[in-house]
């Protein structure tokens, strides 16, 4: 697994290195948008940790040029906690996640190795959990074999829960991946609470058990 990690404070660059190379991840960097360019144009990664904020220009003009190239990595953004606009930007042009500064170096490593197991479950053809089954490639799902019909947003939000699952996903984290949508407070989350409560009465009404725990005033974990 290699990483390219594009940040221009050299402290903290050097921390992110040296914690996942004793991780055991292969490691490059660049400081700035030049020079990571150039790292993309002569090796291929399979993640990308990206400062928003680069001296040369915006690390969201990177991910358009990662998404131009059809690679699939994965790509964490690192920001200013106040830049809400720009990781929604983010997460609209193909950003996985983002961690907004300073932040814990297991926190990163930890939504690395997430995004790591979500996508290689998204790589599959049929994703199984229990009496659910999951077609990525024509985004049926089936209980007990029994196809049940699920809307868009009912089914992407399936799709998030059971590979994340026995993961607790707050409320917030839910809505940024399903809406794109970043907001530090939200008055109310009864969008989130429909379609939670319309994907939960299809699994029960086709057959299937209900794996969703509510945690209280966190969010959700999909578990046995």
């Amino acid at each position: 697994m290699k990483i390219l990690i594009v940040e221009d404070e050299e402290e903290l660059l050097k921390s992110i290195i040296n914690y996942f190379q004793e991780e055991k991840f292969q490691c490059d960097f660049a400081l700035n948008i030049k020079e990571a360019r150039l790292k993309m144009s002569l090796e291929k990664f399979d993640c990308f940790i990206l400062d928003i904020g680069l001296p040369d220009g915006s690390g969201l003009d990177l991910i358009k040029e990662i998404k131009e190239q059809k690679q699939e990595p994965n790509i964490i953004i690192l920001s200013a906690r106040n830049a809400a606009e720009q990781k929604v930007e983010g997460l609209n042009l193909g950003a996985d996640d983002y961690l907004a500064k300073p932040f814990d170096l297991s926190e990163l490593n930890a939504r690395v190795n997430s995004i790591l197991r979500r996508h290689k479950k998204l790589a599959q053809k049929e994703i199984v959990f229990k009496e659910i089954k999951i077609k990525t490639d024509t985004f049926q799902v089936f209980i007990n074999e029994g196809e049940i019909r699920l809307k868009k947003k009912e089914y992407d939000l399936l799709l998030y829960f059971i590979t994340n699952q026995n993961k607790v996903i707050s409320k917030q984290a839910i809505v940024e991946h399903l809406w794109g949508t970043f907001q530090d407070n939200h008055e109310s989350y009864d969008f989130l609470y429909t379609q939670i409560k319309n994907l939960r009465k299809k699994i029960i009404a086709g057959g299937g058990n209900d794996y969703l725990q509510n945690i209280n005033r966190i969010g959700y974990r999909f578990k046995e």
